[in-house]
């Protein structure tokens, strides 16, 4: 039975089954988590280590190098680098790609659990895989004009988080800023001296009579009681009354010595929103969260609450990655219908059959449904990839059902068109096998490239797998339903353009190789745009925020910090495209080490038209530097900085500098810092040294201590008793436990004479003067040591504006080149997002020649010909020097998006190519002229037909219309420009160098009107 007659006897399970794949798709849509990345397991942990305040020199070696050495044995593990600060580290852990990051995280937490024991007292450490979600997906401030940041803080913290906390897809919301409550204990200097008492006697008596023990279980007339001792201080008149000594002379209570009232919990950071001191709300999804449906539950639970807040308290949106996803979602449904119905128009005039048009309408929508249900079955998210590949997978999809509606049209009277569709079997086959095998290799790219754009490749290979099902089973049958009765055979009259392509191609098979010579050119043209194309390594897409990092000069206080940032947001205010924006001071909103002089604003800008975001960036960054002298900014998208947080390479440019020697370290980077700032394009520069803040260091003589009958240790506890105080207890208010802190007034310890000042209890009883014991010297701060697996670096850093990363890096070569920039005595390589760049680049270029390899062996498998195949991807490598050249044209760079559209343009050139070679397919007796000249005939208008539907289909990602639809422009572009050269390349340099190299396949024809009239 043929395959007409059985499509025939089983078309209504075909239409069943691809009705049900539609409907199904319909609703996976509705159904797939919504996210703007896929889901990627980076291939990092950080460890954060806190050991106290010890210096950052005595930190390194008694706890960071342990754990570098400790973790650089662990199963996997690529590379480590370390930043320490004073008594802080963060332990960068890097693993090859494809590790399974929960076994890597447990690896890690059980060596830090080894190690521990063996560091100093107190360390703790905590380890955190890096993913997408480590940055919020909701982010809201809560400030008001009248209420008090405490009780801002309550309200997020005990009301708010735990309400948003329970929406279906968070892992859990945090809150920064504000200031928790608790009760103050002042102590009075005179009275603790006329008592006799100390800080250290106030706090362990404010611990013993506050307290609840659980004494034992009493079994008395058939109950079980548990007998417990209570003695809480439940409010401010019970702390009062605490006892501190009582004797013959009478008792002393708490009172006596102190003053008691509500105070916060001492800050050394600051939060502040829209200009208002603010506490944030962020909330953070799981990695398989649907970021659409989450924003919308919370925005509906925060409408709800908020009509029962105070009045003057306001909840204000500060980012909302939700935005961006929506947006690029109607952008890429704007672009498909766009695409689908210009790609319609071109059948309709072509053709001029409005039925046949309409087969296409029906079966574009139904390939993405079905698609969508395949990404829904394989676990993949709807994000800025796969909804990209589907806009882009369009132009692919209307090309198969443009060449089967042709066939069908053009023997339309020979035969129906199940037939029809029967001959068009075999070069259906191999045109899909090539344009989806190129994507085959993409499943052996590693890093960034291949985590993001593997969605992409799988988008891809799914609409065009399920495209070609859809032009072989259902195309035919819809076609068979709409053209019934119809008439006879589709008129091919060959019109004026037509004869002028017969004449033109009559020339080119008599003269292949002047033919073959004149397109030469094009590869000398090709590399002339390949050295002037620009490169980079993601495509830059407007998000609608950015992010503005800052630092004051080392060792400012956390005031002078605010007072900096004040004037920022002065200039924020002034600039009308900010719709709002959140500080940090002494926080980051990555989590990396911060001193009280340093932080970051997410800024985010008003939707619609305005400026683009780069001139808005530049403009803030100009005056910033103009008003605000004593600040150093960077400024970066949050893709680009969550990609650099996520694999540790912040920047574009990274300077690593290597020496063993700090003082020969510190002056290469100010060198390197100040040779890359002249760089043309090169902003935002950092040398990459930073210091702590400055410090106090209090010197115990021993002699002298051990005279006064006191050890270092007992005025080390001392001392921190006074400076910072002691949380000796806690009251219960309410749903909150409340520390009790005592301390001395603020006037003792506000200057640094009042550190000398300070008072010790010896253990006679008497008290001594700090600076009689101690010296008390002011150093300045040492700078953060920063190590490359186990060798001393310094990154200087930079960022990119106006130029592409290609030319401004050759160009910082140049300078590290002179021989006063580097030193003999250190060393350096360059790292940031161009090292990214170039393992993407190397990637790609090892995919492309697997995808050129792949197609070669389906061609040769298919024709049996190297001659015939040889000539096939010739051609297409000819396309990949038009593509170079409207990358060029375009001003597009060159990066991934933009390599991966040169190599699906390979499979695309090539399935074009396979129909043509295909036609000319003829008896052996026919000569290889007329058999060229017959085949373009046939097939100039099918490809005609598909290239400039595919060209308008894809037209609207091209232009980048709308937001998040920047990511796949580059790709877009790729492709076109193949498509505009697939045409000449096709129906003229192809029969030339067949008829040049005398290719001639093996296969038997497809049977056409045309052809058939040629020979007739």
């Amino acid at each position: 039975m043929s395959f007409a007659r059985r499509l025939e006897r089983h078309r209504r399970s075909v239409f069943f089954v691809a009705a049900l794949c539609v409907v199904a798709g319909i609703s996976a849509l509705s159904q797939s988590p919504v996210a703007l990345f896929p889901h990627v397991n980076f291939p990092r942990i950080v460890v954060t280590v806190d050991a106290g305040d010890r210096p950052a020199e005595r930190m390194a070696i008694q706890v960071t190098r342990p754990i570098e050495e400790e973790l650089r044995g662990v199963l996997g593990v690529r590379s480590v680098r370390s930043a320490t600060s004073r008594g802080t580290a963060d332990v960068s852990v890097s693993f090859d790609w494809g590790q399974d990051m929960v076994s890597a995280l447990l690896l890690v937490e059980s060596a830090m659990a080894r190690l521990t024991p063996t560091l100093p007292p107190g360390t703790q450490f905590e380890a955190r895989r890096m993913d997408p979600t480590v940055f919020p997906a909701l982010g809201y401030s809560l400030t008001s004009d009248t209420r008090s940041a405490t009780e801002l803080y309550e309200l997020a913290e005990y009301d708010l988080r735990p309400m948003l906390a329970t929406v279906p897809g968070v892992s859990h919301a945090s809150v920064l800023g504000g200031r928790p409550r608790e009760l103050r204990v002042t102590l009075s200097e005179g009275q603790l001296r006329a008592y006799g008492l100390t800080v250290d006697d106030v706090a362990t008596a404010l611990s013993s009579s506050n307290l609840i023990v659980a004494a034992g279980r009493l079994e008395d007339l058939h109950h079980l009681y548990l007998v417990t001792v209570e003695a809480q201080a439940r409010d401010l008149g019970a702390l009062a009354e605490i006892v501190l000594r009582a004797g013959p002379e009478g008792v002393v209570h708490l009172d006596d010595v102190a003053s008691i009232s509500s105070a916060s919990v001492p800050q050394w950071t600051r939060v502040v929103a829209d200009g208002h001191e603010a506490v944030l709300l962020q909330v953070y999804q799981q990695p398989d969260g649907n970021t659409v449906g989450i924003a919308e539950q919370v925005r509906a639970l925060l409408r709800q609450r908020e009509a029962s807040l105070p009045a003057d308290v306001r909840i204000s949106t500060w980012y909302d990655q939700s935005e961006l996803i929506v947006a690029s979602e109607h952008s890429v449904r704007d672009a498909v219908l766009v695409g689908v119905l210009l790609a319609c128009l071109v059948i309709l005039v072509f053709l001029r059959d409005l039925r046949i048009t309409l087969t296409a309408l029906v079966i574009v929508p139904s390939v993405l449904a079905t698609t969508a249900l395949i990404l829904y079955a394989l676990g993949q998210s709807l994000n800025i990839m796969t909804l990209g590949g589907m806009a882009a997978a369009v132009g692919l999809v209307i090309d198969d059902v443009i060449v089967v509606v042709e066939h069908i049209a053009t023997r339309r009277g020979h035969v129906g068109p199940l037939e029809a569709a029967a001959e068009f079997t075999r070069p259906l086959v191999i045109s899909s096998s090539v344009t989806v095998i190129v994507f085959a290799p993409l499943a052996f790219l590693s890093g960034v490239t291949g985590a993001f754009f593997a969605a992409l490749a799988v988008t891809m290979a799914s609409a065009l797998l399920i495209s070609f099902a859809m032009a072989w089973l259902v195309v035919p049958l819809i076609a068979e339903r709409l053209v019934a009765g119809g008439g006879g055979a589709h008129e091919s009259s060959e019109g004026g353009l037509m004869r002028g392509y017969r004449r033109l191609l009559g020339w080119v098979v008599a003269h292949p190789l002047a033919t073959s010579v004149a397109v030469l050119p094009l590869l000398g043209i090709g590399y002339v745009a390949y050295t002037a194309v620009g490169s980079e390594f993601m495509p830059v897409t407007d998000e609608g925020g950015f992010i503005l990092d800052y630092r004051a000069a080392p060792g400012s206080s956390l005031t002078e910090t605010d007072r900096l940032c004040r004037q920022v947001e002065e200039i924020l205010a002034e600039t009308p495209e900010v719709a709002a924006y959140s500080r940090r001071t002494g926080l980051q909103l990555g989590g990396s080490l911060t001193e009280a002089n340093e932080g970051d604003y997410f800024i985010r800008l008003h939707s619609g038209p305005r400026r683009a975001i780069d001139e808005i960036m530049s403009d803030v960054r100009s005056r910033i530097r103009t008003h605000v002298p004593g600040l150093e900014i960077e400024m970066a998208q949050l893709m680009e900085d969550l990609i650099g947080d996520l694999t540790a390479v912040p920047q574009p440019i990274e300077v690593i500098v290597y020496s063993n020697d700090p003082s020969v370290l510190v002056s290469s980077a100010h060198r390197v810092a100040e040779a890359i700032s002249s760089v043309s394009g090169v902003v935002d520069v950092n040398d990459g040294i930073k210091p702590a803040g400055d410090g106090l260091v209090v010197e115990v003589d021993l002699a002298r201590a051990a005279l006064e009958g006191l050890s270092p240790e007992a005025i080390s506890t001392a001392a921190s008793a006074q400076l910072r105080g002691v949380v000796a207890t806690e009251v219960q208010r309410g749903v909150q436990m409340v520390g009790v802190r005592a301390w001395t007034s603020a006037n003792r310890r506000s200057r640094i004479g009042d550190v000398e000042a300070l008072r010790i209890r010896a253990p006679d009883g008497h008290l001594v003067r700090l600076g009689r014991v101690a010296r008390v010297t002011r150093i300045s701060g040492e700078p953060q040591i920063a190590r490359d697996d186990l060798r001393r670096m310094v990154a200087v850093t930079g960022r990119i504006e106006g130029r592409d990363m290609g030319s401004v890096v050759a160009d910082v070569r140049g300078v590290l080149s002179r021989p006063d920039v580097i030193g003999p005595r250190s060393s350096y390589r360059l790292g940031g997002l161009y090292a990214q760049q170039q393992k993407a680049f190397l990637g790609l270029m090892a995919v492309f020649g697997a995808a050129v390899a792949l197609v070669f062996l389906v061609l040769l498998i298919s024709f049996e010909r190297f001659r015939v195949a040889a000539c096939m991807l010739l051609v297409a490598l000819f396309a990949m020097c038009a593509v170079v050249v409207g990358l060029w044209l375009t001003d597009t760079p060159l990066n991934i998006s933009s390599m991966m559209g040169m190599t699906m343009v390979i499979g695309i050139v090539t399935e074009v190519g396979v129909f043509y070679v295909t036609e000319t397919a003829r008896p052996a007796d026919v000569p290889l002229q007329r058999a060229l000249m017959d085949a373009g005939v046939a097939r100039s208008r099918p490809i005609l037909m598909t290239s400039v539907a595919a060209i308008l289909a894809l037209l609207p990602l091209a232009l980048a219309i709308g937001e998040g639809s920047s990511m796949l422009q580059p790709l877009a572009v790729a492709i076109i420009s193949g498509l505009v050269a697939q045409i000449p390349l096709t129906l003229l340099v192809l029969p030339a160098l067949m008829k040049l190299t005398r290719a001639r396949p093996l296969n038997a024809r497809v049977p056409s009107t045309v052809s058939g009239q040629a020979e007739g």
